[in-house]
């Protein structure tokens, strides 16, 4: 067995624990610590390793270029990509950018938490349907979700300050906004004179210390990097400790899921997983919260086919896998003639939010909003690989002077924006290729919708419009024109909602089709809202949890 951590327990896998929890990442550290504490036996299974703050580093090539804190195809774990399923998929870097690592991606977020708005869970009544999409409501409203977002700015602990075109909140930020920096000034400035309302980016970043946790250092390293003195709001540091502080909760790292097993009348009984050696387990269990993503969960579904779940399991809509939403992304880089040090800090302080539902005069569909940051995530060596940017010499002293300017002087406004949810755009199983393990990999199905393009599009100019406002002697746009290939947000594929026929869990993340299996992760999202999907994903888990126990109690599970 894999070794129990802290002073928490170890159980038996012959033995059923009440919740098998697969992932320990936004969901997953959420599920985990809500029901832990209630009293229930969880074991938490986590593919990477259990990292601490000591484990964390500085350094550019190891994190950004080798991805030390992600598994990607070097490390034994091929995704195979293609843009429609006539052309035959193929692998190359991942499309589908994760950690593995207890705490999951909240380890190395950039911390940018945007609440979805009213309109949002509402959007396809309002907007109407869109021709060859899945464009639907949610099945619960933003007054519904609206405690658990509070929640969330408490528990996992939240830096901001209510904004012009924010939603109604039932509590203010438990932390100030985050000191603006010089791309946020610039940003805001630009939107003033422009006419928009810029405001302080709300961030899982602690401005001052909150649950015994410091406040930010402001060392300049967040986006990709897990931070050093614990003040990035990741489930490894606020769920994590209190699940295994509770007695309840098992932590088993390094343990690769294969499959989810069912019984004769299809409720699911073990989860079966290898440990790193190689030497397979199966833990029994009375219910299974999966919780590995958006790619990962339905790719366990998918491999858990028996006769009696013949395309997988929780799948009888033959919803699971589809539906993939990465949202849209757009980036203008600005020179300028003054230094903008623009690495330095958290990555964004300032947001525009004026666009977050764009005019149907325009006639497409979308919205999004715009941020200001450093082009290159506050690297030098990623600015150094991408020096050439405004042309001029690529290598010697004039290029040094060149990058350094380019480093020092410059800052980006980046857009992110809508996804339309489509059945062509899926995760499935690869049939050529696998990983390590032996498993299919991930094969990624993905190609924008028209109006995805057109928002993009829109955005990327509007934020043209804000450099020029800003002051920039030189500028310089772009946009995945030809198709998005890669994304850190893995939305839709377990969707939610009240009809069996059309969605995989109901509307508190329960499969329709296995009473005591549960998808709580991104995949359960109906629609992508504007990016920055993650603290949804962290209220939604609060949100199940709540109810998983209320049922649990009452036997129904």
């Amino acid at each position: 067995m894999a070794q129990a951590l802290d002073n928490s327990p170890s159980y038996p896998s012959g033995e059923a624990v009440d919740f098998v929890v697969v992932g320990s990442g936004s969901a997953g550290g959420i599920m985990a610590k809500e029901l832990s504490m209630a009293g229930f036996s969880v074991v938490i299974l986590e593919q990477g390793p259990h990292l601490q703050a000591a484990d964390f580093t500085h350094d550019e090539w190891s994190i950004k270029h080798n991805f030390e804190l992600e598994w990607d195809w070097r490390k034994g774990h091929p995704q195979t990509f293609r843009r429609t399923e006539n052309e035959t998929a193929v692998v190359g870097d991942s499309s589908l950018r994760y950690a593995h690592n207890v705490g999951g991606s909240s380890v190395h977020y950039s911390g940018n938490f945007w609440r979805l708005r009213e309109i949002d869970f509402i959007e396809a009544s309002v907007r109407g349907p869109i021709a060859g999409t899945n464009f639907v409501d949610w099945p619960i409203t933003y007054a519904e979700l609206e405690p658990y977002y509070t929640k969330v700015d408490w528990e996992i602990g939240l830096s901001g300050l209510q904004g012009p075109w924010d939603p109604p909140r039932s509590r203010d930020y438990p932390c100030p906004p985050m000191p603006v920096k010089s791309p946020g000034v610039l940003l805001e400035r630009a939107a003033k004179k422009l006419g928009y309302t810029p405001y302080p980016a709300p961030v899982a970043i602690l401005s001052q210390p909150h649950n015994g946790r410091p406040g930010c250092i402001h060392c300049g390293f967040c986006n990709g990097y897990g931070c050093e003195v614990n003040a990035k709001s990741s489930t490894a540091v606020t769920m994590l400790p209190l699940a295994l502080a509770s007695g309840n909760c098992e932590l088993r790292t390094e343990c690769t899921v294969s499959r989810i097993n069912t019984n004769a009348v299809g409720r699911v009984t073990e989860v079966v997983y290898w440990e790193a050696d190689g030497t397979e387990v199966a833990q029994r269990a009375n219910a299974v919260v999966l919780c590995a993503n958006g790619a990962e969960t339905p790719r366990l579904l998918l491999m858990s086919a028996t006769g009696s779940f013949p395309d997988g399991l929780a799948n009888s809509s033959g919803m699971v896998g589809k539906n993939l939403m990465f949202n849209g992304y757009t980036q203008v880089i600005g020179l300028f003639d003054e230094p903008i040090h623009a690495y330095k800090s958290v990555p964004a302080t300032r947001v525009v939010h004026d666009f977050w539902t764009l005019d149907e005069s325009l006639g497409f569909y979308g919205g999004g909003g715009i941020d200001s940051r450093h082009p290159y995530g506050g690297n030098l060596i990623a600015a150094g690989l991408g020096g050439g940017l405004f042309g001029g010499p690529s290598w010697g002293s004039d290029y040094k002077r060149s990058l350094r300017q380019l480093f020092t002087h410059s800052c980006s406004f980046d857009g992110h924006t809508t996804s339309l949810p489509l059945a062509s755009n899926n995760v499935t199983l690869d049939p050529n290729v696998q990983d390590m393990w032996g498993r299919p990999a991930i094969r990624v199905t993905y190609m924008d919708h028209a109006d995805d393009f057109a928002t993009m599009k829109y955005i990327l100019e509007r934020s043209m419009e804000l450099m020029d406002a800003a002051g920039a002697i030189r500028k310089l746009g772009s946009y995945n024109e030809n198709g998005s290939v890669w994304t850190q947000h893995l939305l839709g594929t377990c969707r939610m909602g009240n009809d069996p026929g059309t969605s995989v869990v109901d509307k508190f993340n329960r499969a329709h089709d296995i009473p005591n299996l549960f998808m709580v992760d991104g995949s359960s999202m109906v629609s992508s809202s504007r990016g920055q999907p993650t603290m949804t994903i962290m209220a939604l888990a609060f949100r199940a949890a709540d109810n998983i126990i209320q049922a649990a109690r009452r036997g129904e599970i």
